[in-house]
């Protein structure tokens, strides 16, 4: 008997192990970008383009396509731009795109990093509450870039720049309108 003990012993704790790699206990965790924080009422947001309150071009449009993007691979909810056809409304105002120096070529005194930063007000409304699902007026994101030493390319990093602070916004408002954070 004690044999048998001593043999069944390694595979009794390989078998433990294999378990619960396979099988991990439950801790409550969940996976996140679900969107279990909104109605369940919900099944269709309305991602219109956001408003541009500011002289740069096609700003607006930059953001709201990464939204849009966003939600679609990351959600189950159906993604439209018309809010008659939608359970709640994605409303945004891009009110301020600024760009300024962060880092300067000592020898010369000429600017090597920029910063571009966006500021938006965001609102989630509910269309059959009109309740305000989430709301954040104070959206601010910052994408930092080189700049070319040549006068001919200055700027031509400013709007890939633009495009990467888009996704990162983006990926941000949709993990916290899922999340509720």
């Amino acid at each position: 008997m004690e044999r048998l003990r001593s043999s069944l012993a390694p595979f009794g704790l390989s078998t433990l192990a294999l378990c619960l790699v396979a099988f991990p206990p439950a801790c409550g965790y969940h996976v996140a970008g679900r969107g279990d924080r909104l109605p369940p009422d919900v099944k269709t947001i309305a991602v219109p383009i956001f408003t541009n309150e500011t002289p740069r071009f096609r700003i607006e449009q930059k953001v709201s396509a990464a939204i849009t993007r966003e939600f679609i691979e990351r959600t189950r909810f159906q993604i439209t731009p018309d809010p008659g056809r939608a359970d709640a409304v994605l409303k945004g105002t891009i009110k301020e795109v600024r760009a300024g120096v962060v880092a300067f070529d000592l020898a010369t005194g000429r600017a090597t990093t920029l910063q571009v930063q966006v500021l938006a007000h965001v609102d989630l409304v509910d269309q059959h509450t009109r309740k305000t699902l989430f709301s954040n007026h104070n959206y601010i994101f910052r994408e930092q870039y080189q700049i070319s030493q040549t006068t001919s390319a200055l700027f031509e990093e400013q709007d890939p720049a633009l495009d990467r602070l888009a996704r990162d916004l983006a990926r941000t408002l949709v993990t916290e309108i899922l999340e509720n954070f």
